[in-house]
């Protein structure tokens, strides 16, 4: 299929631009480098990668680049760590908002006019935000109360908009919800704001470049924001991009929704612990617990089983095995300046 990828040179569409030129796809990309600046991909030269920078909000330039498409994938969107969840709270809603309407009339009209078969949409874990139903399975965030950042708020509205498109228009649509994706390739946003924890300056981000940061540069006691004791599903991105390349090939992913992540549950202690025995070895570990941020979900823990009966996905790559490839790309990301 020929695929158009927005947000194309974010972190999760590195990893599936990758997995989609792998399995014979033709990628489209478009990506306005807002978030990291300008950064070159290992694909960019590669014969089925057509990338154009532009912005995902200007629905003329969409509906050029979606005419000849097979599919989209709507994964473009302003994001970040918890961090900005509280510093652009007004502008993750409208510009996110903003971005997703454009991605929908585009995709509409390519629906009505041209060859588009579906829209898939990058929605996010946040959606669960305030459940109290663990693990919580595709359908709770229509139960649960709504989430209470206005980031989870507006990916949930990003699930209406596929869900309008369907009923008003009949566009096929697969709702994806990646769970804590980790990998190469996350480096310090544009936006991001420099704060201190403890004895480290940080552009906060995502709690594993965070704590490997401060870990490599010899943070002892390791700052840890709360008591610890908050739960994730941190998921490899190599999987995700599996997961969502199955959602995109998959007849029977049409109208449906899917968490895509490991089942295997590790709070942000064990998480500080694993990271600091694989650089520090033997060394005794102490932390200390700085206050946390308002939005801190405690507990995100998904059922996957969806995904495994119906697509037969499953989320392979293990924390340690992640934190092998993670840990050694930080290091030279610090020492060239590009974290």
């Amino acid at each position: 299929m020929k695929i158009l990828v927005t947000g194309s040179a974010g972190f999760i569409a590195g990893y599936l631009i990758e997995e989609l030129l792998q399995h014979g796809h033709e990628v489209v990309g478009i990506d306005n480098f807002s978030k990291y600046g300008k950064v070159s991909k290992s694909y960019d030269q590669h014969p089925h990668y057509h990338f154009v920078e532009g912005d995902a909000k200007d629905v003329n330039l969409l509906k050029d680049l979606i005419a000849e498409c097979d599919q989209v994938v709507a994964g473009a969107a302003m994001i970040g760590g918890i961090s900005l969840f509280h510093e652009y709270a007004y502008d993750l809603l409208a510009e996110n908002e903003r971005i997703i309407a454009s991605t929908f009339d585009a995709a509409i009209w390519a629906f009505k006019t041209q060859k588009l078969q579906k829209i898939n949409v990058i929605s996010s874990s946040m959606v669960f935000e305030s459940t109290n139903v663990f693990p919580s399975p595709e359908g709770e965030q229509l139960k649960c109360p709504p989430p209470l950042s206005t980031y989870g708020f507006q990916k949930l509205a990003c699930e209406y908009f596929a869900q309008g498109a369907w009923e008003q228009y009949k566009l096929p649509y697969t709702i994806i919800r990646p769970f804590n994706c980790i990998g190469t390739g996350e480096k310090r946003a544009l936006c991001d704001k420099e704060i201190s924890s403890g004895n480290i300056k940080l552009a906060m981000s995502h709690v594993v470049p965070d704590l490997v940061q401060k870990i490599l540069k010899g943070q002892d006691p390791v700052y840890i924001l709360g008591a610890g004791n908050q739960i994730r599903h941190y998921t490899y991105g190599g999987d995700l991009a599996k997961g969502i390349r199955i959602c995109i090939e998959s007849e029977k992913a049409i109208n449906e929704d899917f968490n895509l992540s490991t089942s295997v549950s590790t709070t942000v202690l064990e998480l500080a612990e694993l990271i600091w025995q694989k650089i520090k070895g033997d060394k005794p570990f102490n932390y200390i617990s700085e206050q946390p941020f308002k939005y801190d979900v405690q507990k995100r823990i998904p059922s996957v089983e969806k995904a495994k009966n119906i697509l037969g996905f499953a989320a392979t790559t293990s924390l340690s095995e992640s934190l092998d490839e993670i840990i050694p790309w930080i290091q030279e990301q610090i020492e060239i300046g590009g974290i």
